[in-house]
């Protein structure tokens, strides 16, 4: 072969391989850096300050608008893969309330909140409206004697005091056991260990579903006297509840919304709604609003028949259960509003006087005569 032919071959040799195809590489690159990385701290290696936050994402525009603003993320703690999340803090009008003052409870020499309530903090505490003390109900003439306290079928009715059961079972009302149409369905009554003004103090649960507590037996506050029902004249479970001053008598009954003490950082409202003319206003709509919150509540004032009014208060109306703060009272009269502003104040009760086209009085009452109870 010639020189010529050789040198060429060579050179198609080389040319060709230099046109192969590069094998991938076995290993593999780098990761690609950036200046705002996902992960500012390995999981195993972070601290344990509640506030480092785990992930850090890229400055972006919110999604949220300018009137929201976003949970924040998780925090680590020092155990991983254990996250911190924010507390919920449950809004006003959940189903609890907060502890109520220690019984007994009195900041005025004539206040008595003597009782605890006698359903669980896990139920609303507020009677139900058209069932507070002194309402009208099932017809003109039937007067609520006690306040209906909303409640699952089941929960545990709780006595409100120490004392001694005087009654359990059916016929409260009539006096008879054999009598299954007794309004008061299944009930307890229990004379308490302490009295007011000489005088003894009974609390009455009825309604109920079960009774678990019998005749003669002594129970302190707390004690499970049964479980809360619809039994006798009613239209659905709930634990209807009442105080009695001086016997156990279905005519000697007080409004126990001035006999429970109430949740702490609450206060209670009381007042005498009469006509210009000093007549009592029997089943009249008094208007609250708070003025922090914009809540509204109502409440009528006694109905004519059956109940009784606080030697000290002379009440007509009583609204508990009230967060402390400024709120506008109004008492419509004439057609016409007649708004004050007052303030609730915590573990104290409120009072006023409305005397129609004369107005609001705020004078606490003068001291009841000597024997009064």
């Amino acid at each position: 072969m010639k020189p010529i032919f050789v040198l060429r071959f060579i050179f198609l040799i080389i040319f060709l391989a230099s046109c192969a195809p590069v094998p991938a590489p076995t290993a593999t690159p780098p990761a690609r850096q950036t200046s705002e990385p996902l992960i500012t701290t390995p999981v195993s290696q972070a601290t344990s300050t509640a506030a480092t936050t785990l992930l850090q994402l890229p400055a972006t525009p919110s999604p949220f608008a300018a009137s929201e603003t976003p949970l924040p993320l998780p925090t680590d703690t020092s155990s991983p893969m254990q996250l911190f999340f924010p507390t919920i803090i449950p809004a006003k009008g959940a189903e609890y309330r907060p502890p109520l003052y220690p019984t007994p409870w009195a900041l005025s020499p004539y206040d008595h909140f003597y009782f605890a309530a006698p359903i669980a903090a896990a139920y609303p505490g507020d009677p139900i409206w058209d069932y507070r003390y002194g309402g009208i109900f099932f017809g003109p003439d039937v007067i609520h004697t006690g306040v209906d306290l909303p409640a699952p079928r089941g929960a545990e009715v709780l006595a409100a005091g120490p004392g001694t059961v005087v009654w359990a079972g059916i016929g409260l009302y009539s006096g008879s056991s054999y009598n299954l149409k007794d309004p008061y369905g299944l009930a307890v009554a229990i004379r308490h260990d302490f009295g007011y003004k000489d005088q003894p103090l009974y609390t009455v649960y009825a309604h109920m579903e079960e009774v678990d507590v019998i005749v003669g037996q002594w129970v302190n506050t707390g004690t499970v006297v049964g479980l809360v029902g619809d039994t006798g004249m009613t239209t659905g479970p709930h634990l209807h509840f009442e105080v009695r001053l001086g016997e156990n008598d279905f005519w000697k009954t007080r409004n126990p919304e001035l006999w429970i003490s109430p949740p702490q950082g609450y206060g209670v409202l009381v007042g005498r709604v009469l006509s210009t003319y000093g007549q009592r206003l029997d089943s009249y709509l008094v208007l609250l609003k708070s003025l922090a919150t914009g809540e509204h509540y109502s409440v009528k004032t006694y109905g004519p028949l059956t109940v009784n009014s606080d030697a000290y208060y002379n009440e007509n109306v009583v609204l508990g259960n009230l967060p402390a703060g400024v709120y506008e009272l109004n008492v419509p009269y004439a057609a016409l509003d007649r708004k004050v502003d007052i303030q609730i104040l915590p573990g104290q009760i409120t009072y006023f006087s409305f005397f129609g086209f004369s107005g609001y009085d705020f004078t606490m009452p003068p001291a009841p005569l000597t024997g009064t109870p």
